[in-house]
């Protein structure tokens, strides 16, 4: 790419009755500086004003491209494969993720360019910072080392700090137009992704300096993990043996080779280790593995 010109990025945003952040997103995407950028915004049926909100905005500025309205996706996952599957990537030379709730740094998306360009890697993410609307803020530090099955246990971070060369999004845009219905419903995007580009042997670098405000509130679909409200979180999904569910349709999606593994009751146990977490959160998935299985 010419050093001299803007890089061009397609943003791909998922929205469902998000009327209530959507100025604040909006402000701090269409602010970004030292890029190009168009906005593919695709909306799940919603019962406020969010489709509306978009139309009007799209019809005012031509970054804005609304994809068709009315179909029930029934969660973030669904609607962001929509978007990966249906746009058009040609033009651009990298491919972001944004959700509908969070607020971007000024210069996100230039360091992210800025990574990708140079060549020391194909997909980049960062840390985020959370914060509540009761003004509390906390780093949320994604930037451990990368380890050799990382990716069958969790994603790189938040999807929203995501930003793909545009050869790597061509290659998942294929995968994920081939993936069966109960695999977008079960599967995060965030997580489908990173481990499809992990598997793949793309170059994945995780920014330690954090790149967005990420919004927390009762309508997340993951949130933050450094809370106990979230640990429980994680240990019912464990429990319930959803994780495991999930962990398998994405293998068995990504690599079938590995499905055995894990199917494995005790593979989870025995690679505990290949958490790409502070020690203290390998060791307490250790012990909650432990108690399911014992």
């Amino acid at each position: 790419m010419d050093k001299n010109k803007s890089c061009c990025v397609a943003i791909l945003l998922a929205a469902y009755n998000g009327v209530r952040w959507l100025d604040d997103q909006l402000e701090s995407i269409v602010g970004q500086i030292g890029v190009q950028l168009d906005i593919f915004v695709s909306v799940d049926l919603s019962t406020d004003n969010t489709y509306e909100y978009f139309r009007e905005l799209a019809a005012s500025n031509s970054r804005v491209r609304l994809l068709s309205y009315g179909e029930r996706f029934g969660g973030a996952a669904p609607n962001f494969y929509r978007l990966i599957s249906e746009v058009d990537f040609e033009d651009y030379d990298f491919v972001a993720y944004a959700d509908q709730d969070d607020i971007w740094h000024f210069d996100k998306l230039k360091r992210a360019c800025d990574v990708l360009a140079s060549g020391e890697a194909d997909v980049y993410s960062s840390n985020v910072t959370a914060f509540w609307s009761d003004g509390r803020e906390e780093l949320i530090d994604k930037a451990q080392p990368s380890r050799r099955l990382d990716y069958f246990f969790e994603a790189a971070g938040p999807g929203c700090t995501y930003v793909f060369q545009k050869s790597v999004m061509l290659e998942l845009q294929v995968f994920v137009r081939s993936l069966p219905e109960d695999v977008k419903k079960e599967v995060l995007h965030d997580w489908l992704s990173y481990a499809f580009c992990r598997e793949r042997g793309f170059r994945w670098y995780i920014d330690p300096t954090p790149s967005v405000r990420y919004r927390q509130h009762a309508s997340n679909v993951v949130g933050t993990n450094n809370n106990w409200v979230a640990y429980k979180k994680r240990f019912a999904l464990i429990r319930t043996k959803a994780y495991r569910k999930r962990a398998e349709s994405l293998v068995g999606a990504i690599a079938p080779q590995r499905l055995a593994d894990i199917s494995n009751r005790f593979f989870l146990v025995k690679n505990f280790m290949q958490l790409r977490r502070r020690k203290r959160d390998r060791y307490f998935l250790l012990f909650m593995l432990l108690l399911v299985i014992y």
